[in-house]
């Protein structure tokens, strides 16, 4: 795998852009000197897992047949205070699943995907308590 990053300002606003020409834009925050033209790197620490965790349970889901009509992801984070660098420590996930879904196989599924599959979520884990909740139309299974 390989990434290319660039300097798009005089500032700190980079774009990375991977072997298929896909881009992100990252900045920094203003205190030190961003313009908010992009996402800041430790924000895409967590869309990263969601990412990966979501394209994991949509995956399993689809091959126990089930029916996926909306998905969508909350993640909440909080890093620690006064010490540099500032790691994740907790990392909160809600998984909004809507649709034909059995409830058991969708907390297997996202369970499945965080002990096992997600990638993102075992480098996180190093440093992270990462817990996670599962909604299925509309109502807490888990």
């Amino acid at each position: 795998m390989h990434i290319e990053l660039k300097r798009i300002n005089n500032a700190v606003h980079f774009e990375a852009s991977n072997s298929e020409g896909n881009t992100i834009n990252f900045d920094g925050s203003p205190e030190i000197g961003g313009e908010g033209k992009g996402v800041r790197p430790m924000q895409s620490l967590l869309m990263a897992l969601g990412g990966c965790s979501g394209i994991d349970v949509v995956l399993i889901l689809q091959k126990q047949k089930q029916t996926i009509t909306d998905f969508r992801m909350g993640i909440d984070g909080e890093r620690e205070q006064g010490v540099d660098p500032a790691l994740w420590k907790d990392i909160h996930v809600v998984y909004h699943l809507a649709g034909q879904i059995d409830p058991g196989k969708a907390i297997r599924a996202v369970q499945l995907s965080m002990d096992k599959y997600c990638s993102v979520a075992k480098t996180l884990e190093v440093a992270a308590t990462i817990t996670w909740s599962v909604l299925l139309n509309g109502e807490k299974i888990s």
